[in-house]
């Protein structure tokens, strides 16, 4: 079985930085970090595929970065200019191939972020 795991949240003053971190146990497609606010619906932050193919959410763009090591297994996620509406509980997203091709996905646990002054 794969495992994900996160790190690299904490507590920001607004207009801070973070990078957050999910390695993985094994090679995978494609990762994508999702965030979850208490009392609302879990929701896609950035996605990377192979080729470094990379989408994001219309709130984050221009501000966040991800990026993903090969070699690492390992995908990263670049914030900058936090605002207090980031703060969430962050969960990466990891799409693997078993041997017949067939796709599977796996969610991290959760590394919390906070903004707030």
């Amino acid at each position: 079985q794969v495992q994900l795991v996160e790190s690299g949240g904490g507590l920001v003053q607004p207009g801070g930085s973070l990078r957050l971190s999910c390695a993985a146990s094994a090679s995978f497609n494609a990762m994508g970090w999702y965030r979850q606010a208490p009392g609302k619906e879990r929701e896609l932050v950035a996605t990377i595929r192979s080729r470094d193919t990379t989408n994001y959410a219309d709130s984050v763009k221009g501000r966040f970065t991800i990026s993903r090591d090969n070699a690492k297994n390992t995908v990263y996620l670049q914030m900058n200019s936090l605002k207090p509406e980031d703060t969430a509980l962050y969960y990466c997203n990891a799409e693997y191939s078993d041997w017949t091709g067939l796709k599977k996905y796996y969610w991290g646990h959760g590394t919390q972020v906070t903004v707030s002054s």
